[in-house]
C-alpha cells in the first residue's frame, strides 16, 4: 500500500551543500529526504514561496501542456530506490484513461506542487532509505536522516 506524503519544506543539505525536498508522511512520522538540483530547487521554492515568474517555467508548461489537452495529474508515486538514485512516475488521467509516465523525482514534487496533486512513496522506498546496512558514505547519510526526523517543521528554510 502506497504512503501519501506531503512536501514539508526545502533545506540544504548542511553535509554536501546540496538542495533536499523534504518529504513528510500524513501522520507525520516518517520522512523522506530527497536531494534535488538547484533547477528543481528553485522551481519547488518558488511555488512554496507562492512567486510567479515573470515568464513560465518548464514545470509550468508542463502543467499548462496537461491542462490544455484535457489531461490531469492525479498523483506522484516514488516507486523505486536503487543506488541512491530515487524513481518516480506521474499518474495522468485523461478521457477516462490512465497513463504512468517515467520521471525524475524531482520534476514529479515541482508538478504535484503546481498541479495540487498527492505525491505517494511506495513503503520500500521507506525502508532502502532508512537501512542499517551502511557504508562510511552512508553513515553520513544515516546523521542526517535523524536530524532530519528531529526536526520541527518552524527549523526548515522553505516550509509548507
Amino acid at each position: 500500500m502506497l504512503i501519501e506524503m506531503a512536501i514539508k519544506g526545502l533545506m540544504m543539505d548542511p553535509i554536501t551543500n546540496l538542495p533536499i525536498v523534504i518529504l513528510k508522511d500524513t501522520d507525520g512520522q516518517r520522512v523522506l529526504p530527497i536531494w534535488v538540483g538547484a533547477v528543481e530547487a528553485n522551481a519547488v521554492a518558488l511555488q512554496i514561496e507562492n512567486v510567479s515568474p515573470p515568464r513560465p517555467l518548464t514545470h509550468d508548461l508542463v502543467r499548462a501542456i496537461l491542462t490544455e489537452l484535457g489531461a490531469e495529474l492525479t498523483r506522484v508515486v516514488i516507486h523505486d530506490l536503487s543506488d541512491s538514485t530515487f524513481f518516480a512516475y506521474l499518474e495522468l488521467r485523461h478521457n477516462g484513461d490512465t497513463t504512468l509516465v517515467d520521471v525524475r523525482p524531482s520534476d514529479a514534487l515541482a508538478l504535484a506542487l503546481r498541479a495540487k496533486a498527492p505525491v505517494f512513496v511506495h513503503p520500500r522506498v521507506l525502508e532502502r532509505a532508512s537501512s542499517t546496512d551502511i557504508s562510511a558514505e552512508e553513515a553520513d547519510q544515516d546523521r542526517l536522516q535523524r536530524w532530519l526526523e528531529s526536526l520541527d517543521p518552524e527549523d526548515l528554510g522553505y516550509k509548507m
